[in-house]
């Protein structure tokens, strides 16, 4: 766990600057609502707006994050009023509370600006319960959301727009279906239901505090597509928090509140949280969790006690998403693991097309844009698989095969990106013999996604470096049949 954060590739620098920038547009976003005469509550309530503001805004393109981003209050607000209006009257609360939840996961099926907006409606709902807003305070909150996503969108789109240099990142489109055949519709009803038992449970336990348990089912919803991912997921919550609330132990319980340093650690928090989220979430909920710790202290309510109960309503909206996926229109690993393998084969195909494409002279061909959708892919690949290969996976020969079908995606990535490269040098050979080892690969991927038998033809050593990237590429492929179907034939991975 400390090697993913510490030791993790940061092509760019581009981690960095994320959390860099995160740090100062939410400072900026508090310090605003402080000089606008806000209270405590609504210093909170910005900070929080501005953070969800820097970090669930994923679009594609910078001309779609501005549009998502100016689109947070128009779905926030509205669900602001009414979880304090609701506030009085607990039964309506909580049945809007689970409609929220549901129409938030639903709202994926649009791709990252519907996660977006559904992230943000729901931790809107959850962040009027942790402030216990009422009516009387909505001028103040809305006033603070609204500074605040200005003043992060400042910083976002003007005083750092890191984004404006780089290439579009390609974001994977979200499995396609009708109906329950949908995966985000799935997950809607599962999360609804996981929701319904910890807000039921929760309150059992803490009449003040059960939208924890709520926040807790969400959260392990988030960015997950199967059983086996959601049941990850869960388990690194609870580690998380877990660490998270020792550590509060040391620091956040005896500074008392203390203004200063409680800010400090905050911010640093905040550093974490946007820095490790792209490679270990076990890492951003312990800074989620003293974070949380602190913002108490600064209310001034935090005790041991508190701690307790929060690792309790943790547990209990672990178990709720748990308990969802296993019973609830069930997504099978499986499922989700083959669906992402197969479109990460037929972008293999595409880009080795497109870059022989370059290499045959073609003037618009252009494979970059296709090898970074593959980085993706295959990122969407490891999620999926990581229950396999997770080291509490019993099941040992399931987890070698996982992992080497992973070795060999690399693998495949790795010449692929080694044949871009080559394609995109314009001293480049146009070897004829490109051609027929071009169109090897491709049979290769068509015979894998079709179930087939990949056949590698034994080749001389390449002295081009073109053909050198194809023939690791063919090998590699032939290599994946074996590992990608059990004995009888039919798929392993995720089974």
């Amino acid at each position: 766990m400390v090697k993913r954060v510490f030791v993790a590739p940061d092509p760019g620098r581009v981690r960095l600057r994320f959390a860099a920038r995160a740090v100062l547009g939410i400072g900026l976003a508090v310090v605003v609502c402080g000089l606008a005469g806000h209270s405590l509550i609504g210093a909170v309530t910005g900070g929080l707006a501005a953070l969800l503001t820097l970090f669930t805004v994923t679009d594609a393109t910078v001309r779609g994050q501005a549009v998502t981003t100016a689109l947070l209050p128009v779905v926030g607000l509205p669900v602001l009023a009414a979880a304090a209006e609701l506030h009085a009257h607990p039964v309506a609360r909580d049945l809007t509370f689970l409609a929220v939840t549901g129409a938030g996961v639903y709202a994926r099926r649009w791709g990252p600006r519907g996660h977006s907006l559904g992230v943000f409606a729901f931790m809107t709902f959850f962040v009027a319960q942790f402030l216990r807003a009422t009516p009387d305070h909505l001028p103040e909150l809305y006033a603070a959301v609204l500074l605040s996503v200005l003043s992060a969108a400042a910083v976002r789109f003007g005083l750092w727009c890191y984004e404006r240099r780089l290439p579009p990142a390609p974001v994977p489109a979200p499995p396609t279906g009708t109906g329950l055949a949908r995966v985000t519709t799935r997950q809607a009803v599962q999360a609804t239901a996981g929701a319904a038992f910890a807000l039921v449970v929760g309150q059992l336990v803490s009449p003040e505090r059960w939208y924890w348990a709520v926040g807790a089912t969400w959260w392990v919803f988030v960015n997950t597509t199967s059983r086996g991912e959601t049941l990850i997921r869960g388990f690194r919550r609870v580690l998380g928090t877990v660490t998270g609330i020792g550590l509060g132990l040391l620091v956040a319980v005896p500074l008392d509140g203390a203004a200063i340093p409680s800010a400090v650690i905050i911010a640093g928090c905040v550093f974490g949280i946007f820095y490790t989220a792209a490679v270990s979430y076990t890492w951003m909920m312990l800074c989620v969790t003293v974070m949380a710790e602190l913002l108490y202290g600064l209310l001034g309510v935090l005790t041991p006690g508190l701690l307790a109960l929060r690792l309790a309503e943790t547990g209990i909206g672990a178990l709720g998403a748990v308990l969802a996926v296993l019973f609830v229109l069930p997504v099978t690993t499986h499922t989700t693991t083959d669906a992402w393998i197969q479109r990460a084969l037929r972008c293999v195909h595409a880009c080795t097309a497109e870059a022989a494409a370059r290499l045959r002279g073609v003037p618009d061909a252009d494979p970059a844009p296709l090898v970074a959708e593959l980085e993706q892919l295959l990122a969407r690949v490891r999620l999926s698989v990581a229950p396999l290969v997770h080291p509490l996976n019993p099941m040992l020969r399931r987890k070698r095969r996982a992992r080497r079908v992973l070795t060999l995606l690399d693998d495949c990535a790795r010449e692929i990106r080694g044949l871009a490269a080559v394609a995109a040098d314009p001293e480049a050979s146009h070897d004829a013999r490109l051609a027929a080892a071009s169109w090897r690969v491709e049979a290769a991927v068509e015979a894998l996604t079709a179930g087939g038998t990949v056949v590698v033809t034994p080749q001389p050593p390449a002295g081009e470096p073109a053909l050198a990237h194809l023939h690791g590429l063919e090998r590699a492929l032939a290599e994946l049949a074996t590992p990608l179907r059990k004995p009888s034939g039919s798929r392993l991975v995720g089974a």
